[in-house]
């Protein structure tokens, strides 16, 4: 329909998670119209990003160091490891300012709906990680109370179990958000409410 390479772009751009033909299209054409001052800045800020992210070895966030700051802060606690699915929710806690432990990105959840197996997950390296630091007091579940991140706590617990049975496994508090209704909540969230109740 279009010339070759902005039919290329909106194909690549299509690969996006929410990001549908029509969406690509208005980014492809807002580029195209303004100038290629704007379409420089986006080339070198992804070419940035290509170049200097890495892996943390350590947690497995993405920073432009390895380590990451976080696991290089000699003042936080080393000894806690909150348990994340996504690099997404770092900020997000760390934005509380009530977290003052260490992080392990698994990068994903045990979903049978999607193809996701175990080698995708950074769940081997985070029983490495705990099985070689002995003095790991606190792992802290954090993944979504949804059925993917239920199945993936309930494994991450065995495991970690298994290694030392002697680590407190704990999770985020779930609950009823202010200002809902009782009869519209769903049984696990109600559930959680009563058993994690003030």
């Amino acid at each position: 329909m279009y010339s070759p390479s902005i039919d290329k772009l909106i194909d690549t751009l299509k690969k996006l998670p929410s990001v549908g033909q029509h969406t690509a299209e208005r980014y492809v054409f807002h580029w195209l119209k303004s100038g290629k001052s704007e379409v420089s800045e986006l080339k070198n800020s992804l070419d940035a990003l290509l170049n200097n992210i890495k892996s943390c070895k350590v947690c497995w966030n993405f920073s432009d160091t390895d380590p990451c700051p976080i696991c290089t802060d000699t003042k936080r606690t080393q000894t806690q490891i909150c348990v994340v699915e996504q690099a997404q929710s770092v900020p997000a806690i760390e934005k509380t300012g009530a977290y003052k432990g260490v992080y392990h990105i698994l990068r994903g959840t045990l979903d049978a709906g999607e193809e996701i197996s175990l080698d995708d997950l950074k769940i081997k390296e985070l029983l490495a990680r705990i099985e070689k630091n002995k003095d790991t007091e606190e792992i802290i579940l954090a993944l979504n109370p949804d059925m993917p991140g239920e199945t993936t706590m309930m494994y991450l617990k065995s495991k970690i179990q298994a290694i030392n049975s002697n680590i407190k496994i704990t999770r985020l508090a779930r609950g009823l958000p202010m200002g809902s209704d009782l009869q519209y909540s769903d049984e696990i969230t109600l559930g959680s409410a009563l058993k994690n109740r003030l």
